[in-house]
């Protein structure tokens, strides 16, 4: 009944923005006409992908592009990241917009003409390289987007800032980079960024709609290492050590119960997963450790701070009543990608007015997590989903985002570029002084 309620309410509100409507016009007609090059720079992106911090031939490209879009454009941002500035004909906020560079360490099993065949070692073990989730077009269509705003920059009330990042999917042990260091190396100031927007192109949406969901996005996530001291004995005399196997299968069942017993699922889901457990190499030796490696989801902060309070509280007391220890440590993070619900509320109509009302469709929750969340901590932000779903497509069976399989429909861009473009226009006609 909230979600009918929050939709009425939403396209009550969609004849806004009457200031743009001549531009609007222009976007249309030129995000129709420039699809065959967002196309052309999506392929070219898609045959060359480069891992995390590595996007330096993708960046290269970008930065060339935006220079000759005659925008101030600064590159080696947070290690390979390329930020451009366009500057207004008149006064009003900055806009910034943000696509990710970045590829996946997956091997490319399409058999598209433009398929990856590039290879590298990660890890130590040699792996393919592919654009597996969609940051191919991101790129694209943000480039379209600079072309057709810079082609208007005369009209523009205000200030657009290109943020092209790197290392969306995460680091390796001891680099730094993504949204999280972009955010330290200043990509929101000078000028001073009001409002962020963003998109991702999704697979098993179909092509022409546009989801969106105020509130907590996508999950804030941490991984969690939980290493069990326990003492080795002879596996046929278990009574002579502390079995840290047998600890470690108390810890994750009682794990599972800190989402069925702990969280309000009524209002947000959550997710703990146990996605490793490694102990003992031999039969008959029980071992005198085990180490666990989680994951933990949530969508508010409250609820991440009592997901981790719960494992910390389980995971130890456990291990102290079996005469064991339990050692928690976290590494990666991302917050919840929460998208402000008053700038949802004031942006929607221009998603609408843009793919049409009914094209325009509350999310669910996405258990995935973004750090586009950084940007979020900063201002307020908010981040869509393009459908990428060729008409006809069955969204059961579609090739998931990560997938070696990954597919998306190309004639989805010409949307994406114009929704990029009137939520700048609209945003900057609706708060330019």
């Amino acid at each position: 009944m909230k979600k009918l309620y929050l939709l009425l309410l939403l396209s009550a509100a969609v004849p806004a923005f009457s200031q743009t409507s001549s531009l609007r016009d222009v976007v249309s007609k030129k995000a129709d006409s420039i699809q065959a090059q967002v196309v052309a720079w999506r392929r070219d992106f898609h045959e060359h992908p480069e891992l995390g911090n590595h996007e330096v031939r993708t960046a290269a490209i970008i930065a060339k592009y935006l220079q000759s879009l005659g925008m101030e454009v600064k590159t080696g941002v947070a290690t390979t990241g390329v930020v451009g500035v366009l500057k207004g004909g008149f006064p009003g906020p900055v806009v910034a917009l943000r696509s990710e560079m970045d590829a996946l360490p997956v091997t490319e099993h399409t058999d598209v003409p433009f398929a990856s065949k590039v290879k590298t070692m990660y890890h130590g073990q040699e792996v393919g390289v592919m654009h597996a989730c969609g940051h191919d077009s991101h790129m694209a269509m943000l480039m379209a987007t600079a072309e057709i705003l810079t082609s208007i920059k005369s009209q523009l009330h205000g200030t657009v800032k290109f943020i092209f990042q790197p290392a969306e999917e995460g680091l390796d042990p001891g680099e730094v980079g993504g949204a999280e260091e972009m955010v330290k190396e200043g990509v929101l100031e000078n000028p001073k960024v009001d409002v962020i927007f963003g998109q991702h192109i999704i697979s098993y949406i179909p092509t022409g709609t546009i989801n969106y969901r105020p509130g907590g996005t996508m999950a804030g996530v941490n991984s969690v290492q939980i290493v069990i001291k326990g003492k080795s004995t002879h596996g046929a005399a278990p009574w002579g050590g502390v079995d840290p196997i047998v600890i470690s299968a108390q810890i994750i069942n009682s794990l599972q119960t800190i989402v069925s017993r702990n969280i309000n699922i009524t209002q947000n889901p959550a997710v703990v997963t146990i996605g490793s457990i490694k102990a003992g190499n031999r039969f008959n030796i029980i071992p005198d450790s085990a180490v666990m490696l989680a994951t933990l989801r949530a969508f508010t902060n409250a609820d991440e701070k009592l997901l981790i309070k719960r494992v910390n509280d389980i995971s130890t007391n456990i291990a102290e009543a079996e005469g064991a220890t339990a050692h928690i440590t976290y590494s990666t993070h991302y917050p919840v990608t929460y998208n402000d619900p008053d700038l949802a509320a004031k942006m929607v109509p221009s998603l609408q007015q843009t793919a049409g009302i009914a094209n325009v469709k509350l999310a669910d929750p996405v258990t995935g997590a973004e750090d586009f969340s950084f940007y979020q901590q900063k201002i307020p932000g908010f981040y869509v989903f393009l459908g990428g779903l060729p008409k006809g497509g069955d969204p059961l069976t579609a090739p998931v985002n990560h997938s070696s399989d990954f597919f998306i429909d190309e004639g989805t861009f010409s949307l994406g570029v114009k929704a990029m473009c009137n939520l700048t226009l609209d945003y900057m006609a609706a708060n330019s002084k």
